[in-house]
């Protein structure tokens, strides 16, 4: 156990031994073989130079435009870059955020402020898109209208049935995180304006890549503001921008349209505070990193990085096609592949491949969809793809010669009778007690069985069993 707070001070440079240290059981965050979590385009000096730009502004606190003029004219020169990039006007607006998650949730307070007469209001999204509109809504005290996808795109007519008096928004993707599947916007965008109601483009995983693939000859429907009818986009820059964690962006069309997102509160001593997006205080670190990323690999650095990562998705595609046991589930058409079961069990399959270096992100069956395996394609992929097909051939194989996990035996649960007792019990038999994650098919297999309800209060009380520090 580490002492974060020492009766004396540690010498820095054993501080930064004791944080390799910790580091070294981290998944790699560079090299090519992990397909979730981080981003990398393999680009040689770009990582010293955001940590220096990092340096330079960390201490910076954007609370306060006009006390940091610096940072904010790096945060209207991030928006300005993406309203370019995302078919803005030159009337649109944004803020820059933390990441997709806190862009949604603003993206919905906007929406949900503007119309202050709607006693319930409502949010309309397919099934397919990404959790954080749930986590908006939830936060919010929004009522989420979730509606069935037609195949893997949401369908504009459902869509468009569900849009009630009340609704004060419909939001989409472009593209889905867990298929990469740009859902159809135009028509969506149409059916919310023709009632009066903003329409929200969660472009939050793809959107700095999408236009680049376009421009490489990829043929992918229109998705961003140029649209008529979006009203708002967000787009994260710790993504295919591949800035360091915790910058994004959220666009809106006009200055009307994003006013109801501020928040301002003068009614008491002190000061009038006043706030674009969630955070009061926020360093100015992760910005200027996001700046001198974005200007040092520039547009044409960009469209290579996408070229890159197209060839990646390519020979990944054709690796899974050519595999017997496992097939693709959703067109490689942007920068996701997303592999189904044809044989193998895919959650013995993703502990095979981890083995192997591979480090893929399961995904559990929801309504009619299946469990898959996804892999988010990053620039640094193309050169370990080539390597992808025979280490998934030979963990095919080691996956069928193993056979599926058993479930265990189980009594049924209820949200209500998971509590810290039962989440350590289960812990230590599904052999996660030492902290060793690395053979999870168990418990994915235990996950994919439970209900979503029982699923999230399993997995909510396993992450406050890992988050339980030793206080002496």
């Amino acid at each position: 156990m580490i002492d974060a707070l020492p009766e004396k001070g540690v010498p820095g440079d054993q501080v930064l031994a004791e944080l390799r240290e910790l580091r070294g059981a981290d998944l790699p965050t560079h090299g090519g073989q992990l397909f979730a979590y981080v981003y990398d385009p393999a680009r040689p000096g770009l990582d010293a130079l955001a940590v220096a730009a990092h340096a330079l502004s960390y201490q910076v606190n954007g609370l306060d435009p006009t006390a940091f003029p610096s940072l904010l004219a790096m945060e209207n020169a991030l928006v300005a870059a993406a309203a370019r990039l995302l078919g803005g006007g030159a009337e649109t607006v944004g803020s820059v955020t933390s990441g997709g998650t806190e862009s949604l949730i603003l993206a919905v307070k906007a929406a949900r402020d503007a119309h202050p007469e709607i006693e319930q209001p409502r949010l309309v999204v397919p099934s397919t898109a990404h959790a954080a509109f749930a986590k908006a809504a939830h936060y919010l005290r929004v009522e989420l209208d979730v509606v069935p996808v037609k195949g893997l795109a949401a369908d504009p007519e459902a869509m468009a049935a569900a849009i009630s008096r009340d609704t004060v928004l419909v939001a989409a993707s472009a593209p889905s995180y867990a298929h990469g599947v740009i859902d159809p916007i135009p028509e969506l965008a149409a059916a919310a304006a023709g009632q009066g109601v903003r329409f929200h483009v969660d472009a939050c995983f793809g959107g700095w890549i999408l236009p680049y693939l376009r421009r490489l000859g990829a043929d992918l429907p229109p998705f961003d503001l140029s649209v008529p009818g979006v009203t708002s986009i967000s787009v994260d820059l710790h993504k295919y921008a591949y800035a360091p964690k915790g910058v994004a962006v959220l666009l809106h069309a006009t200055e009307e349209l994003r006013r109801p997102q501020y928040f301002a509160y003068a009614d008491w001593p002190g000061y009038t505070m006043v706030n674009p997006v969630i955070s009061s205080t926020r360093s100015g670190g992760p910005i200027a990193a996001a700046f001198a990323t974005l200007r040092n690999i520039g547009d044409a650095g960009y469209l290579d990085l996408a070229a890159r990562t197209r060839e990646a998705v390519t020979i990944l595609a054709a690796a899974v096609t050519a595999t017997d046991g496992v097939r693709l589930y959703a067109p490689a058409s942007t920068s996701v592949v997303c592999l189904a079961s044809d044989g193998a069990d895919l959650f013995v399959l993703a502990d095979e491949l981890a083995a192997r270096g591979w480090h893929t992100q399961p995904q559990m069956a929801y309504a009619d969809f299946p469990a898959t395996l996804h892999l988010t394609v990053t620039a640094a992929v193309r050169e370990t793809a080539e390597a992808f097909g025979p280490d998934l051939e030979a963990a095919v194989a080691a996956a069928k010669a193993r056979g599926p996990v058993p479930v265990p035996e189980l009594p049924p649960l209820t949200p209500e009778m998971i509590t810290p007792e039962l989440i350590a019990g289960l812990a230590e038999g599904l052999g996660l007690g030492g902290g060793d994650f690395s053979r999870m098919a168990m418990v994915n297999t235990v996950l994919n069985a439970s209900p979503p309800a029982v699923r999230e209060a399993l997995l909510a009380g396993f992450l406050s069993h890992l988050q339980r520090p030793v206080i002496q």
